[in-house]
């Protein structure tokens, strides 16, 4: 159509271990436990996880984090700490061999984050916090970036400016939902194909589906709709799905209201992948 803009994407898949995302690659899943609640239960939980994705053929890196500082409240469990944590996310990475991820929230942890992780995850909340960032990015580690709930998708690019300014090429950025008022998330699929033109963009299913504010002292939220969220994603030209899972989702000690059960992964994912096949198959 005359006047509007040239319709361009990511050209270049990013690695995370041995796992590709970007256009012309498989369905990547990024899942785990939004917390580490043990050695035990991650390494359970990641070997579970590790064998659906096995059985689809889906690309997986393992998530969880070891330090969950933007609780609501005070009393929230924010997990085992850096030092403890890195140690278990290396052991999930050793004893099962899959790539690992976890965010950071503060610019000196990003040293001893890299030497363990394969990728490295900026909070949403703090996507514009350029030392944080940048720390990030000079770990020469591929850097996931989760675009702020108050960014638009065309205020991305200075945040990818800020990584590319210390030489890292290895970008991905997360789309999972933007404030709508209070206590409301919404997701604007248009922002897929237009961070696409920046980095290949990875969908968040589960944090997509919260309602912040609306548990007291914890995050609501409707986890039912993550696989119409996930589907619309794919359809939108997402690159990965981050799925925030767990065995016994109720009780979960973080995001308890949109943490997709494991037993149903398998379901979500297969009705995700026939989209993302039949996408490739038009191309």
């Amino acid at each position: 159509m005359a006047g509007m803009p040239q319709q361009t994407t990511a050209t270049s898949p990013v690695s995370v271990g041995k796992v590709q995302i970007g256009p012309g690659c498989r369905l990547a899943l990024i899942a785990g436990p939004c917390v580490i609640e043990s050695r035990d239960h991650t390494l359970r939980l990641a070997e579970q996880i590790q064998g659906v994705a096995d059985e689809l053929e889906v690309p997986l890196i393992f998530k969880a984090s070891y330090d969950k500082a933007n609780r609501s409240s005070v009393r929230s469990f924010r997990g085992p700490g850096i030092d403890a944590g890195l140690a278990i996310l290396s052991d999930v990475h050793m004893s099962l061999g899959v790539p690992v991820v976890s965010d950071i929230h503060d610019p000196g942890h990003a040293e001893a984050a890299a030497k363990v992780l394969d990728m490295i995850q900026i909070p949403a909340f703090l996507c514009r916090q350029t030392d944080l960032v940048t720390a990030a990015a000079q770990t020469h580690r591929p850097v996931n970036v989760k675009k702020g709930q108050f960014m638009s998708p065309h205020e991305m690019r200075l945040v990818v400016d800020k990584i590319r300014e210390t030489g890292n090429e290895q970008i991905l950025l997360t789309e999972r939902g933007t404030f709508f008022g209070y206590g409301r998330l919404v997701n604007d699929m248009t922002a897929i194909p237009l961070m696409s033109r920046l980095a290949p963009v990875i969908f968040d299913a589960t944090h997509s589906c919260q309602l912040p504010g609306q548990g007291g002292e914890v995050t609501g939220g409707q986890r039912e709709m993550a696989p119409y969220l996930a589907r619309a994603a794919v359809a939108a030209g997402a690159h990965a799905l981050f799925l925030e899972v767990h065995d016994r989702p109720d009780k979960a000690k973080s995001d308890a209201n949109t943490v997709w059960p494991l037993d149903r992964l398998a379901e979500l994912l297969r009705g995700c992948l026939r989209i993302h096949e039949a996408l490739n198959a038009a191309d």
